[in-house]
């Protein structure tokens, strides 16, 4: 008996002793395990994103800590973060008769917010065009591209104020409606993300790539014809096009232009490529 006992309480310590080595190895690899991978930064834009325009609705901008927390990620974002090079296919110059084509890379979309890449051959021209109710980033990842952009002028009923309500609308173009030139410049990358609102910033704008170039939009709601927000076009007439019987007496600086709506240019193409960058994922 004491044999037996004695033979137990060894196989009963070398058991212990196996179950504790293995817990042990369990641990250690546990420890050991590699830390997940950090997010690429295009799904951080896309969480981000999810935050800031929680909301959705149209008109609806978001709160200025909450826009420079967008803008600091944008502003980082580089061509690389998306798998674009300046010696792809669609930044390629081909002869055309008018504006090259521009192709568009789409990232995401959802009901509150999109996120997208314009890519355009040198010469690539997206036509003035609105943003109603909509808050936009718009991220230069290279190149070169000028941007002109309007806000709208409520021209004010007092014929003493800047303008009078006697100039002639004869001469105007039929719903031509007063405009002032928010940008008119060439931005060259790296440069700040650039922003605007649904009522100031630049809510009507036009690019114009100088070199080949890419720019990263994020749209927030975006455009929904069955939420009235549908993309218009307009053609632009300097102020002084269209003489009547009063002056606007712009501030040192300031300009103005008469815009039209239009119907969308017959020589601006989009066409649409697959998005080669890191993969949004939705949790």
């Amino acid at each position: 008996m004491r044999v037996e006992s004695s033979l137990a309480d060894r196989v009963s310590v070398a058991e212990l002793s196996l179950e504790k080595s293995k817990s042990g190895s369990r641990k250690s690899r546990r420890r050991h395990k590699k830390p997940a991978p950090m997010p690429s930064l295009v799904q951080r834009l896309f969480e981000t994103c999810k935050e800031v325009f929680s909301d959705g609705r149209s008109g609806v901008v978001p709160h200025p800590a909450d826009v420079d927390r967008l803008q600091s990620i944008l502003d980082n974002v580089t061509a690389a973060d998306v798998g674009l090079t300046p010696n792809m296919a669609c930044f390629r110059n081909i002869e055309f008769q008018g504006p090259p084509p521009i192709t568009y890379l789409h990232l995401y979309e959802c009901d509150n917010f999109s996120i997208g890449i314009f890519c355009l051959p040198p010469s690539g021209v997206i036509p003035l065009h609105n943003h109603p109710g909509m808050t936009v980033f718009s991220k230069l990842l290279f190149g070169s591209i000028h941007i002109k952009s309007y806000d709208w002028v409520a021209i004010p009923q007092d014929a003493n104020d800047t303008t009078n309500q006697t100039h002639s609308k004869s001469f105007l173009p039929p719903g031509a409606q007063l405009a002032k030139v928010k940008t008119d410049a060439i931005f060259t990358a790296p440069c700040e993300t650039s922003i605007l609102y649904p009522a100031d910033g630049g809510n009507m704008h036009c690019f114009t790539a100088k070199t080949s170039c890419a720019v990263l939009d994020v749209l927030g709601p975006p455009y929904c014809d069955d939420e009235g927000r549908h993309c218009t076009y307009y053609n632009d007439f300097s102020y002084a096009s269209f003489p009547g019987d009063a002056r606007l007496v712009p501030c040192e600086g300031e300009e103005y232009a008469w815009l039209e709506e239009t119907e969308k240019p017959d020589d601006f193409l989009v066409v649409g490529a697959p998005y080669r960058g890191p993969r949004i994922v939705e949790h």
